[in-house]
């Protein structure tokens, strides 16, 4: 048997491989910075007390993890069916449209309690609306579903751009968004979850959609492992002719797994669209969706892993942008360079270590 494929306790596949990768692309890292002058482990230093040093750091951390948790959710539901979602991006960005279009409506007359499930359904119905095209053409046209979600976030950007620049716009101004919405429409911060701890989250535009997020992470272990559609979709997932041959309907099931998926994309628009702007602009999403595929893949696509990964990669945004203001010389370029070397290791080279440890595992199992 190859070591490749030699099973392997879950502490390993899921505890130690992941954290010797991510050791190894810091190690990495710490060498780039080092060539560039710098002290790696004062780089390290300054990146963990931006990130996690305070209230404000914390809150900023855990406000771009809640944005990968969506993402990566989204990612991991389609993974487990067997597909490779690339269009998180873009089911975001209309996922917006959703959830803007509820508080412009209700913002006046309820309060944001009220208006929170209306556009937790709006932003999933726009993000499994935008992902229902590409999954019908897999399911039924056979096109394949990562090259058509790559091609809708681009229409999704120039659909988006286009009623924010002659729909939605506020008349008169000349920045292409949506008015600020009121009060109704607002997703309130959690003051209250850092003043447990005795701090404050300052400026951070932690909000509800952390909470929301959490809630997702759970139903979403409940579906996959828990119900009957998920061991349909990592059956299809695992051999798509067994699932066929055991009579598990792949078009359905296709379909349906994509519409989740594309749902829970575009309910992460709820953190920046109604939590931190509270209005929709160009380009919110920063590029959140493709961070989801390095969280799914780094968590191996389950939800507690997907926590500790956005959390991981929220340290590296926030403690990002405070290592760079304090070590110049380390610009915003080098923080996506190193951003780039945990992707690395964590999705295109996640086995580059497993045949060594299968093999010592091996030698163990045998003593």
């Amino acid at each position: 048997m190859s070591t490749a494929s030699v099973p392997l306790p879950n502490w390993i596949n899921y505890g130690l491989i992941p954290f010797l990768n991510l050791i190894v692309a810091f190690l990495i890292s710490g060498l780039v910075v080092w060539f560039i002058g710098e002290s790696p482990l004062d780089a390290l230093v300054l990146l963990l007390q931006g990130a996690l040093g305070s209230g404000e750091g914390i809150g900023f951390t855990l406000y771009y993890a809640t944005s990968f948790i969506f993402t990566g959710l989204s990612v991991a539901v389609a993974i487990h069916a067997g597909l490779f979602n690339i269009g998180s991006e873009g089911q975001a960005y209309v996922g917006g449209l959703g959830c803007a279009l509820v508080a412009l409506t209700l913002d006046k007359y309820v309060p944001w309690y009220v208006t929170m499930p209306f556009a937790v359904i709006g932003a999933a119905f726009f993000g499994a609306l935008w992902a229902f095209i590409p999954a019908w053409l897999q399911a039924k046209r056979g096109s394949h579903v990562v090259i058509t979600t790559i091609m809708f976030n681009f229409i999704a950007s120039a659909m988006m751009n286009f009623l924010l620049v002659h729909v939605l716009i506020v008349p008169g101004k000349m920045a292409p968004e949506t008015r600020t919405f009121l009060a109704g429409g607002q997703l309130p911060k959690l003051d209250w979850l850092m003043n447990i701890f005795g701090s404050t989250i300052g400026a951070a535009p932690l909000n509800v959609s952390f909470l929301i997020a959490l809630v997702m992470c759970f139903l979403v272990w409940v579906l996959v492992w828990r119900t009957k559609l998920g061991y349909e979709m990592r059956t299809l997932g695992l051999s798509p002719t067994a699932a066929v041959y055991a009579g598990i309907p792949y078009a359905r099931t296709v379909v349906i797994a994509m519409l989740i998926s594309g749902g829970l994309a575009g309910m992460m628009s709820l953190n920046p669209v109604m939590g931190a702007s509270a209005r929709l602009q160009v380009e919110f999403v920063l590029g959140a969706g493709f961070v989801g595929i390095a969280v799914s893949l780094m968590g191996r696509n389950h939800p507690f892993g997907i926590i500790l990964a956005a959390v991981l990669f929220g340290i590296l945004y926030q403690g990002g942008d405070a290592l760079s203001f304090d070590m110049p010389n380390i610009t915003r370029d080098m923080i996506v360079v190193i951003q780039g070397l945990v992707i690395l290791f964590a999705g295109a080279l996640e086995y580059m270590f497993r045949p060594a440890f299968a093999r010592i595992y091996q030698s163990f199992a045998r003593a």
